[in-house]
């Protein structure tokens, strides 16, 4: 297929354009800058010019091709409003490229998160985001990409985790890095029991790949290996790693003390890949977040 992608050289998307040029498809990559358009060039990839915000450059890039992988989102996480804004460009790029591809048959696979669902549950496909947590924010892109299906676009939703792991990830583990490292205090809110899920960026792209080639039209499916990390134990590594202290926090402190990150820090999220991987075949086989922490590449000054 010719594949067109967007965020085709971030962190996870250039492991998505280097799983698909590897099983035979080519790839046109969405490019802001001349830097993303180095990229893309020397991964093998062409070049397409233009932004989530330009919808002319979107419509282009999707006529010319027979698929897409939608991956790009401005990470804004400064605040809740910011993300919010973030979300909204994010479901005018999902209609953009819907409307364009309705009533071919393309495949259409777009990234959204696992949900945050009350505490202690563990969220499965079939679930939503709470109404009160701010994850579900994002919650309209994924059903506008679902609804795609009844306008005859094979539409599916690869959901992702808190962490996406691997080197070169500059996502929230970085961040909680980069805050232990300033404050000398590796922080967790309340006991630390919450849990994060994660997965490795190679696994993920691997269930990308999947999804263009072969998923159901209105389809979502769960990109998880580690389904519930207790963030007390991501934070101890963190302390042992840069031999520092790790610490409860109250919400309102991580908040102060961590921003936005605080309030994500708080959430206890888990999410299950039990039925992706029945409905699939997609199993993880990269190493897990804990492991990747203590290979030591997080703690480089490259990372």
């Amino acid at each position: 297929m010719r594949v067109f992608v967007t965020g085709a050289t971030g962190f996870i998307g250039s492991a998505v354009v280097r799983e698909l040029l590897d099983a035979g498809h080519t790839v046109s990559g969405l490019a802001r800058s001349d830097a993303s358009a180095e990229a893309l060039t020397a991964a093998g990839a062409a070049v397409h010019r233009g932004s989530l915000d330009d919808p002319d450059s979107l419509r282009r890039g999707a006529a010319a091709a027979d698929g897409a992988c939608h991956l790009a989102f401005v990470h804004d996480f400064s605040e809740l409003s910011a993300f919010a804004a973030s979300c909204a460009l994010d479901l005018r790029a999902i209609e953009t490229i819907g409307e364009v591809f309705a009533g071919t048959g393309k495949p259409f696979v777009v990234t959204s998160g696992t949900p945050g669902l009350d505490r202690g549950r563990v969220a499965t496909e079939e679930d939503l985001a709470a109404p009160e947590s701010f994850v579900s924010v994002r919650q309209p892109s994924e059903v506008a990409a679902v609804a795609l299906a009844e306008r005859g676009v094979r539409s599916s939703v690869v959901r992702l985790p808190r962490s996406v792991h691997g080197t070169g990830d500059k996502g929230l583990v970085p961040g909680l890095i980069a805050v232990a490292r300033q404050t000398g205090r590796a922080a967790y809110v309340g006991d630390g029991t919450n849990r994060w899920p994660a997965v490795h960026r190679l696994d993920a792209a691997r269930l990308y790949r999947w999804a263009l080639e072969s998923a159901p039209a209105g389809t979502r499916y769960h990109a998880v290996g580690d389904e519930g990390l207790p963030m007390r134990d991501i934070a101890e590594l963190i302390a042992t790693r840069l031999g520092v202290r790790a610490g409860s926090v109250t919400p309102d402190e991580a908040a102060g003390t961590l921003g936005f990150l605080g309030r994500v820090a708080a959430l206890d999220c888990p999410a299950s890949s039990t039925l992706t991987q029945k409905r699939t075949g997609w199993q993880p086989v990269e190493v897990g977040l804990m492991a990747d922490l203590e290979a030591g590449h997080y703690f480089d000054d490259a990372q």
